[in-house]
Parts: structure tokens; sequence; C-alpha cells
């Protein structure tokens, strides 16, 4: 498959180096054509692995992962163009995480919106699924650092998308994503980070992740 990943900081990297190796054609896209951990991330990453703009890479892909931060998530799809969008899958792992104060950080929106339904709305022929931002981007690829069962989640209006996006994460391992209903679920899941962040700094570590225990 063709994959666009959008964002060139951990996550993205983290996810668009798994994908390659599992022999997707993968583009990394970000603000300039010419950013030089994109560049640098296709070098590392073999010949089916480019680099370009956010355009560029929602254009090349036929799925797209949103790998930017939840705060500037609408801004970055706005210049991968509504146009190169429409249709697809995204799959938005972003957080609404506001840093300007500090640790821990508060959320830019929660209870009654969610930085996924905001993507749904603005892009409403774009197949927005939910799912990964509640764990580390080491886990996200690789669950089993953390020993047994344990879940994720998915969120979306489209079935088939989240179907197809399920595929991709078993592949990574994951075993049975827990589906959570329409996009108005990436609240819940989008609000779990104030929780998650205290964990962390409690552990000081992130491998953990949550049970689902019925």
């Amino acid at each position: 498959m063709r994959i666009g990943v959008l964002g060139t900081g951990e996550v993205g990297n983290r996810l668009a180096t798994k994908l390659a190796s599992l022999g997707h054609e993968v583009k990394m896209g970000s603000r300039t054509a010419n950013n030089p951990k994109a560049v640098e991330w296709a070098k590392a990453n073999g010949p089916k692995a480019s680099a370009g703009t956010f355009a560029d890479a929602a254009k090349f892909g036929e799925l797209v992962f949103n790998c930017t931060s939840g705060a500037v998530s609408l801004e970055a799809l706005k210049m991968a163009g509504a146009a190169n969008l429409g249709g697809k899958v995204l799959v938005d792992v972003s957080n609404p995480l506001d840093f300007s104060k500090g640790m821990p950080p508060t959320l830019t929106v929660c209870n009654t919106d969610s930085v996924g339904e905001q993507i749904q709305r603005a892009f409403p022929s774009v197949k927005v699924v939910k799912t990964l931002n509640t764990v580390a981007n080491t886990l996200m690829v690789n669950p089993k650092m953390v020993p047994g069962q344990h879940d994720v989640f998915v969120c979306g209006n489209d079935a088939k998308a989240k179907s197809t996006v399920a595929g991709i994460l078993k592949s990574f391992g994951w075993q049975d994503p827990i589906d959570l209903g329409d996009i108005t679920g990436s609240r819940g899941v989008e609000m779990i980070l104030p929780l998650w962040i205290r964990l962390m700094m409690t552990y000081q570590n992130p491998a953990f992740n949550f049970k689902i225990a019925r």
C-alpha cells in the first residue's frame, strides 16, 4: 500500500519506519520539501521510502497518517490539501496537548469536541479514524514490549475505514482493537491523556498501557 505520513517528529518517524519495514511504500511529509529530518528518514529506509511536503505525502498515499501535534493538525492538513485527502482514510494519532505552561500539559479541546471531530468537520469527505493516541510511540509499533494482553482503541464514522485501520494495527501486533463507535469517541481517548501523562510522570517510563478487563 502507498501510505503518506504527515509529521517528522518521533511519532511520525516511528510509524513511518514500521510501515516501511512491513513493505509499504511510504512518503513522509512536512512543511517543506527538503525538511532535513524527512530527507534523512527517507535515505535510511530504502527505495520505498521518500520525502516531500504535506501535500506531496497526502497526494501519494492511498491512506494517510496524521502524526502532527493536535494543536496544529488542522493547519497541517489544510497544507496537505482537501483535494489530496478527499475520499481517503486518514489515521489520526494526534493529541490536543498545550505545553505553553509547562508540565503537565492541558488540553486545547475537550468534553464537547475533539481534534478527531474537528478534522472530520473540516474535511467531510475524508474517512477519519482515531487510534494509537493513548500509547507511547515505541508501543504503537511494538505492543509486545508490554507483557500480556492490553488494548488499543479505534473510532470513526466509516466501518470499512475502521476495518482497514484495524488490519494495519494487527500487522503491528495489536490483537483485537476495541471499536468505540463514531468519531465522537475521539473525545474520550483524547481525554485519557492527562491520566496517561500523570502515570508516565509517576513511573518515569512510558512503557505501559491500559487493559480493559471484563
